[in-house]
Formats: C-alpha cells, structure tokens, sequence
C-alpha cells in the first residue's frame, strides 16, 4: 500500500523509502498526485521563501553639442520574488551609458539592462534615456528619460512605467536651457532661459543603512536616506547648468563652456550635459553604472554566491550587494 504524503505548505519535506511500497504525494487540494514507485533512499522536496530586490539599471549618457540634455536615472524596482532552494540565479549589472561627445562625434547612449534571471524568472530594468544632443534633439527613451535640448523646444524622452519618469524639454529661447533627465522618484525639471533643467529625483531604499551604502561604494545618501537613479542635470548657454537629481545624477556643466559631469557609480544616475560658451562645444557626462541588491531572511541564506557581492546584514535579512554581475544560489 502506498504511502501518503500531503504537500499542504512551501515547507520542504525530506521523504526516505524503505522500498516496501510506493511513495505518493497529494497536492493541498487532492487533485493531483505524484507516484514514486517501490520508492528507496530519500527524496527532498524543493523550498521557496520571499526575498526583496532592488534592481537598478544603468544611468543614460549626458547630451553635447551647444547644450547637452541630461541623461536619464536607470530603470528601478524594489519588489518581493520568490526564490527556490537549489535553484542558481543570475545576475547581471547593467553599465551606464556612453558621454556624448560633439568633438569626438560620439552619440551619448542609453544605460545597460540589469536583471535578475533563473528557469522561471526573469526580472529585467531598463537603462536610462540618454541626453539629446546636436543630432537628436528629443531626448532618448528609457527607464527614466533623457532631457530634450534647448534648441527648437525639444521634448524629453519617455521613461518607463513602473521604472522611472519623462525627461524634461528644452526651452528655444535665450541661453537655450536644456532639459534635465528623469530619475525614478521624479520627472527630469524644464530648461529656462536662465538656467538648465535639474535632473529628477531618485528613489529612496531601506534595504540598506546610510552607513552601509556609504562603506559599500553604492546609492547616494542625503541627509539620512540613501538615493538611486537620479536624473543627469540639462547644460545651457554662458552660465551654469541644472544640477543632478539626488540618487547619482551628474551635474550640468557649471560654468560657460564647461563639460557635464558623469552619473555617480553604483546608483543608476544619468550624465549632466554640456554647457556652450558659443565656441566651445562640451561633452557630457557618462551614465553612472547600475547595482542589484537582494534582502534575504537570514534564516533563508546560503552563503553561495559568485561575482564577490558585499555581504552586510539589515535586521533580521542579510543582503547582497551586487555592484558586478554574479549569482545566488538559493
């Protein structure tokens, strides 16, 4: 006679045949049964248990070319998955995204994809837009989008829903203000006539103390939170451009004639476009590079990791910090 065995919990259950009968498993409802004929030695059912990931894209490429549109934060999420146990997860880092460069003829580019990966997941996020620039005006779609440039009213690109918010345009007046690129907490600010677009705000985490992101080279902290995915500022003509968004995001050019600074690394923030004094045509700044953290119950950890993430513990969660690609096994 076979025995019974009921899979009523996520629980896992190690099951040993002695090969005197079958071994049977019920699913909570009795609708589906499995059979281990003549059953010996031991058969472990699988676990899961929640983890919470903050998956955090590349940061977008700052614009150039008269004034530069910020680039926008990388695409980012904060949600439970459930992991199972024995099961390999792959990680992957997206890079940010290229500086335009109008000396070089080199396009500002769109941030890397992070993600998370297995058989039955795949968590992606998108990188940020990147800036406008002398050859595209609109700024470039992405997590968060990238700023428009100031000349003929460019807008700025779309950012991703659930993942980011729009860049802002430019303005074709006087000192052509360029917009500035979106962050994950808030849309990327209008060029003016006086001044370029402030990159938008990023998203704050609890996942990980201020002391912690600060020791692990990872978000920015302001005041007593930690940002990620803040949006490049947007450069203008003869005079300081929008400054970052909180989360990483680069700084416009600060004085006529001068070259957008790059999204910080590790957070996902976009690059602060060029300023112009007339005559002289910056480059933006580079996309900041994105990361992947995961909060596991302490409980739940198994310490089987590749890629070398930073190990700390929040509460009762241990979490990895993921700054390069790598995995977990859960």
């Amino acid at each position: 006679m076979a025995s019974i065995i009921s899979a009523t919990t996520t629980t896992g259950v190690a099951v040993t045949g002695d090969n005197s009968g079958d071994l049977q498993f019920k699913t909570q409802n009795g609708t589906n049964t499995i059979t281990v004929p003549n059953a010996t030695g031991t058969l472990a059912l699988a676990t899961t248990y929640s983890v919470t990931a903050l998956i955090v894209a590349g940061g977008g490429g700052g614009g150039s070319g008269g004034t530069g549109g910020g680039g926008g934060g990388g695409g980012l999420t904060s949600s439970s998955l459930s992991l199972t146990s024995g099961a390999i997860y792959y990680i992957t880092v997206g890079a940010g995204g290229t500086a335009g460069s109008y000396g070089s003829s080199i396009a500002p580019t769109v941030g890397g994809t992070s993600s998370i990966v297995a058989d039955t997941l795949n968590a992606s996020r998108t990188g940020g837009g990147r800036g406008g620039y002398w050859d595209a005006g609109i700024g470039g779609n992405g997590g968060s989008g990238g700023g428009g440039t100031g000349f003929d009213n460019n807008a700025g690109g779309s950012g991703t829903v659930g993942q980011g918010n729009n860049g802002g345009a430019g303005t074709n007046a006087a000192n052509y203000g360029s917009g500035g690129g979106g962050g994950a907490g808030g849309v990327g600010g209008t060029g003016t006539t006086s001044a370029g677009g402030a990159g938008g705000v990023g998203a704050i985490t609890t996942l990980i103390t201020t002391a912690q992101a600060t020791s692990a080279s990872v978000g920015q902290v302001v005041s007593s939170s930690v940002y990620f995915s803040g949006g490049g500022g947007g450069g203008r003509y003869y005079g300081a451009g929008g400054l970052g968004g909180s989360g990483g995001g680069g700084n416009a050019g600060q004085s006529s004639g001068a070259a957008g600074l790059a999204g910080t690394a590790n957070t996902g923030g976009g690059g602060g476009g060029g300023g112009s004094n007339g005559s002289n045509l910056p480059d933006g700044g580079a996309g900041g590079s994105g990361c992947v953290l995961l909060s596991i119950p302490t409980s739940s950890y198994t310490g089987t990791t590749t890629g070398s993430p930073t190990v700390v513990t929040n509460g009762s969660n241990t979490v990895l910090i993921f700054k390069s690609s790598g995995t977990y096994t859960a």
